[in-house]
């Protein structure tokens, strides 16, 4: 008999048989020797009475060990499923206790694992929607385009007007992709900030330098009030990014001969840089959801944009442990308040 095959029920059986045994054996000799009667009778009672108590000991160790079995079988089917968590006795320090506490924890764990996958194939689901909502109508501008020139005959200006149109697509495309493409990489964390000592006008001008033209083409006034000693650790080319994407809603929201102040002061535990316009404004029911991913407002679908610019900073500068306030009322500007931790 194989000891990997034996039961616990036979092997204690067994147990019991072999100290049974063993006595009677000892019992018999020791009458041999001493021929006395009366041992022998005690010392057959009590070899009967140890065999009983084994029986009884096996009986109530089978039970309890079934119990357990039983419970563990259900407990883990639960975790299976996800549906059931593993009942753990506070009170109790016995063996199987210690194993239910481990459960629990298991069970936490997997819990924790199985609600980050859920939310990760969320966000991937949403990400794609969000790519083949924002792509669909330059394809089907593109297509269009081309198919009117296949198809049609027309003067070469025209034709150059088409071309035009189809360029401007194109470029909205481009830029859509990049956008989605940098907003992936920061959520994935393919690309990490690294925040270095650095001078924030720097940073600043940056920014400042990729608006300069649709500002006056616009005729936008800016003013801009950020001292020159201001150091502090920030990632510059990522912040430059989050402050440019501010200041480019600020120009194209602004009507022309607007004007758009900058300006940098310094807190006790952080920078803050508002950023205010006269532009059109923002509904308070909108100023919440001005930062959600590809959101635009439905009077605003005239102006060129795809709504990841606001998105993109409040991410930027979240990771580097800053945040972003809105301060805004329709037809009196806004002011976009960028608050960088010093440290």
């Amino acid at each position: 008999m194989k000891l990997q095959t034996l039961s616990i029920r036979r092997f204690l059986l067994i147990l019991a048989a072999g100290v049974a045994i063993t006595a009677a054996c000892l019992i018999a000799v020791f009458c041999l020797k001493t021929g006395s009667g009366i041992f022998a009778l005690y010392g057959t009672l009590l070899t009967a009475a140890m065999f009983v108590w084994g029986i009884i000991f096996l009986q109530f160790f089978q039970r309890k060990l079934t119990e357990f079995t039983n419970s563990l079988c259900r407990t883990l089917d639960g975790m299976i499923d996800g549906g059931e968590r593993p009942q753990a006795d506070m009170e109790a320090e016995t063996s199987l206790a210690r194993i239910s506490h481990r459960l629990e924890r298991l069970y936490n764990i997997m819990q924790m694992n199985r609600r980050r996958v859920e939310e990760e194939k969320a966000e991937l689901q949403a990400l794609v929607s969000d790519i083949s909502h924002q792509t669909k109508t330059p394809i089907a501008n593109l297509k269009m385009i081309n198919d009117t020139m296949q198809t049609r005959k027309m003067p070469e200006g025209k034709r150059q007007e088409f071309l035009q149109a189809s360029e401007s697509q194109l470029d909205k495309l481009d830029f859509l992709i990049q956008a989605m493409v940098k907003t992936s990489r920061l959520e994935t964390g393919v690309i990490t900030l690294e925040k270095k000592q650095a001078l924030f006008a720097d940073t600043l001008t940056t920014a400042l330098n990729g608006i300069l033209a649709p500002m006056e083409k616009k005729q936008i006034a800016l003013s801009v009030n950020c001292p020159d000693s201001i150091s502090f650790p920030h990632d510059r080319r990522w912040t430059a990014e989050a402050l440019y994407n501010i200041l480019d809603n600020a120009v194209k929201y602004t009507s022309a001969c607007g004007s758009i102040r900058v300006t940098v002061q310094e807190w006790e535990m952080y920078f803050k840089v508002d950023i205010a316009d006269t532009g059109k404004g923002i509904p308070e029911k909108e100023q919440a959801a001005i930062f959600k991913r590809f959101y635009r407002e439905d009077t605003v679908h005239d102006i060129d944009g795809i709504g990841i610019g606001l998105y993109l900073a409040r991410e930027i500068v979240t990771m580097q442990g800053g945040y972003i306030k809105v301060v805004s009322a329709v037809g009196a500007g806004s002011t976009f308040s960028v608050f960088l931790p010093k440290k």
